[in-house]
């Protein structure tokens, strides 16, 4: 690295870190004003609340902090570069604008992989984990052991043509009361299944105190059952991770799935395997999710190439008019965005135009007057 890039990038990394700090310390404080009556009757304590708002630290910094800090600490390290004429010298030397903003790209790149690894990695998580811390101290039906288990769960692998009906299920363990499963043979016999428990065992469903349907050679005769304390059936290939994203996805409203990114990647593609003939509407919903989880994270770059046409240009100009123009662009860029994610999640939009168009159009407009700057 050139000594010039480390001399950028030291210039923008401390105003960033200022700015994030700055937006993280006034949210929490905030927040922690307005629920603090509710954390003395959940009896939390001082390192719970710190661990409550670091599981809810991912969830702010990708909705709108990062892409913001990095947004007014770019506009303010470039004004201040431009107001002491080093832009103008460092071009006068022979340096296109372009090479000089190769640090600030980078940083928007860097910071772009960032977001799409916490959303994948730690966002589908951290809401619910930073809710279980809240209701740690809860007793009764409504504490923490009670939200582990989901009762009368239905669905359905069409995959494989499989339904499944379940008493309680446990989210944490995989453990299942009372599943009742019924399928379709090749024949196309159908066979059920009740137990009285069920659990994952080696990757093989092992069901106990067990009663299964066995084929009968005439259908008027009456169902022939078979019963047996333990049965491990290898060809049920549902995963427990498959299901929590049934129950995550047939919980979620398209009014919530149009307003932000509410699964990962692989939610929706366990969904997909579990269901390959979706509805219309799931279909728009689910793959505007997927495709707004890969465009959304570009949003620290595209914010990096609304900055540097406004923030760069030297000469007589006033900076207000160029810093609140950007600021004026981006919270448009942001505008669009959602209204993207609501057109694709109705169907009016194809998903993939939906959440990318905001990233082409405004990084797009960004790059041409960039080209532009004198």
């Amino acid at each position: 690295m050139r000594l010039l890039d480390r001399y950028l990038l030291r210039e923008l990394l401390i105003p960033l870190g200022y700015c994030l700090g700055g937006f993280l310390i006034f949210w929490i404080a905030f927040d922690l004003f307005s629920e603090l009556g509710a954390f003395q009757e959940e009896k939390l304590k001082a390192v719970e609340i710190a661990e409550y708002y670091l599981l809810l630290t991912p969830k702010l910094l990708q909705e709108i902090v990062l892409p913001v800090a990095l947004l007014l600490a770019l506009l303010y390290v470039l004004t201040n570069h431009a107001r002491h004429h080093e832009l103008t010298a460092m071009r006068a030397a022979g340096l296109s604008l372009w090479r000089l903003c190769v640090p600030y790209l980078f940083v928007g790149i860097f910071f772009s992989l960032f977001l799409f690894c916490l959303n994948e990695q730690w966002m589908p998580n951290s809401p619910e984990l930073a809710e279980q811390i809240r209701k740690r101290h809860a007793s009764g039906p409504t504490g923490l052991t009670d939200r582990q288990w989901r009762r009368d769960l239905k669905f359905r692998n069409d995959g494989d043509d499989r339904f499944w009906r379940i008493r309680n299920y446990n989210v944490e363990t995989g453990e299942m009361v009372e599943p009742y499963v019924e399928w379709r043979l090749p024949d196309g016999s159908h066979r059920q299944l009740v137990a009285e428990r069920g659990v994952l065992s080696n990757g093989v469903w092992t069901f106990f105190n067990v009663r299964r349907s066995v084929p009968n050679p005439s259908p008027d005769s009456p169902k022939v059952w078979e019963q047996t304390n333990v049965l491990a059936v290898a060809e049920f290939s549902e995963t427990p991770e498959q299901i929590k994203s049934e129950i995550k996805i047939s919980q979620l409203s398209s009014i919530k799935a149009a307003k932000k990114v509410q699964l990962s990647i692989a939610e929706i593609l366990d969904y997909n395997r579990l269901h390959p003939r979706l509805r219309q509407s799931t279909r728009a919903m689910l793959d505007t999710q997927l495709y707004a989880h890969l465009a959304g994270p570009w949003t620290c770059l595209v914010v990096v190439l609304i900055a540097i046409p406004f923030g760069a240009p030297s000469g007589r100009r006033n900076v207000f008019v160029g810093v609140a123009a950007s600021i004026f662009i981006c919270f448009a860029y942001f505008v669009l965005q959602r209204f993207g994610m609501a057109l694709g999640t109705g169907g009016y939009l194809p998903p993939l135009v939906a959440t990318w168009l905001p990233n082409a159009l405004f990084g797009g407009a960004a790059i041409w007057l960039t080209a532009r700057v004198r």
